[in-house]
């Protein structure tokens, strides 16, 4: 570490990086990056496979898509992204289907041939009295928004395997927003912009920071007293940005957010395409965990720089996350939300901190979303800190 840091940021995930990169841009500042992982780039890390070449998500799969011009313009600054388009399918009894549900998989799952207005007309019988209302619980969302058959069948014992939670226990709002089509678009998104780094998502992080005003400090525990980068010697004395776990930072004296985790079990096999797509959901119940990814096939146009005699398989399995494990997924019931505001107050009080990131501020957002976020936070909350730095 420069000891003359201007900015602090706990954390190399995208918000940290984006704040970096716009301090020393806008303001010349010196920046240190404290990292607790031997990487950076947060759950989007990605490295190559030496078997395969294949490049291995190693937090899961990440998928840039974005409809929003700021932070497709930001992001181009520093990779061009491949023309990938993301389609998911789901094994359901021992029958594949194309997901989101859509005019395809309705017709399929039901053995017909339904016009649009039919299944409609289907899906809010289905539905009965839940059709058009604003449940309260996950379970009843769903239901309202597909009918309960297909619920059911694809949505349900997914999703209590994914939370390892009873779905009428879970926040509607986590499904509010559940794509139904009543056309055969099966594409998973529906933004404007959509691909993948073409030369990896780590390439695209180190570009992000390749200036040597940045420095960064890898597997190094803010909390950690014994080393100098740690919360008690730094809070206060220089503006920090924190993207780690609220309650964490404030050990955890207010109680314990939840989160939900993810465990990864690979599976080498000797062929060239195991899966024939990227992802495959597992919506039954009697199969633990709820989808399998195949690396290869994010990249089809690195073909002649991969190995078609062997593929790897990452199977996903959900469970609650304790405060050793990397958390994915804020639960956010009732009380969750409740003690989160009560965090919110601690850290109005925090000299010169600013919470960022999922970590820090207890969301779950994707990737364009994080640096949009980043963006406003540096311009609303970062920059006035580092108002006395000339660029």
């Amino acid at each position: 570490m420069s000891e003359q840091a201007d900015l602090i940021i706990v954390g190399a995930g995208l918000f940290g990086l984006t704040i970096a990169q716009q301090a020393v841009e806008r303001n010349g500042a010196r920046v240190e990056i404290i990292e607790a992982r031997g990487n950076i780039g947060g759950n989007a890390y990605s490295y190559f496979d030496e078997q395969t070449g294949a490049e291995i998500h190693k937090y899961g799969a990440h998928l840039f898509h974005t409809s929003n011009p700021r932070v497709w313009k930001y992001v181009n600054r520093f990779t061009s992204f491949t023309h990938y388009v993301h389609h998911v399918y789901t094994t359901h009894h021992g029958e594949v289907f194309p997901m989101p549900i859509n005019l395809g998989t309705i017709n399929q799952f039901f053995h017909a041939n339904y016009s649009p207005e039919e299944a409609k007309r289907l899906i809010a019988e289905q539905a009965g009295e839940l059709a058009g209302s604003t449940p309260n619980n996950l379970n009843d969302q769903g239901i309202s928004l597909i009918g309960r058959p297909l619920y059911e069948a694809f949505i349900k014992h997914y999703t209590a395997k994914q939370w390892q939670m009873d779905p009428s226990t879970l926040p509607a709002s986590i499904i509010r927003r559940l794509p139904v089509r009543f056309n055969y678009n099966n594409r998973y998104f529906k933004d404007t912009w959509e691909g993948l780094p073409v030369d990896g998502y780590t390439a695209w992080f180190e570009r992000m920071i390749d200036d040597p005003r940045i420095h960064v400090t890898l597997s190094t525990d803010f909390f950690d007293t014994s080393q100098p980068l740690n919360r008690d010697a730094l809070v206060g004395k220089v503006p920090i940005v924190y993207t780690g776990p609220v309650d964490k930072y404030f050990n955890y004296e207010l109680g314990d957010l939840q989160w939900k985790t993810v465990d990864f079990k690979e599976k080498r096999y000797d062929e060239d395409d195991h899966l024939g797509c990227p992802v495959m959901n597992f919506a039954d119940e009697d199969v633990p965990y709820t989808r399998a990814i195949e690396f290869k096939n994010f990249n089809p146009e690195r073909y002649d720089q991969q190995n078609h005699e062997h593929t790897v398989v990452w199977e996903e399995y959900s469970r609650s996350a304790s405060r050793n494990d990397e958390p994915y997924y804020p639960v956010s019931t009732a009380a969750d939300k409740q003690l989160y505001a009560q965090y919110k107050t601690k850290i109005a009080a925090e000299p010169q901190v600013i919470f960022g990131g999922r970590l820090g501020t207890y969301a779950y957002y994707d990737m364009h979303q994080v640096i949009d976020k980043a963006l406003d936070s540096f311009e609303n909350e970062v920059q006035p800190l580092l108002k006395n730095l000339k660029n």
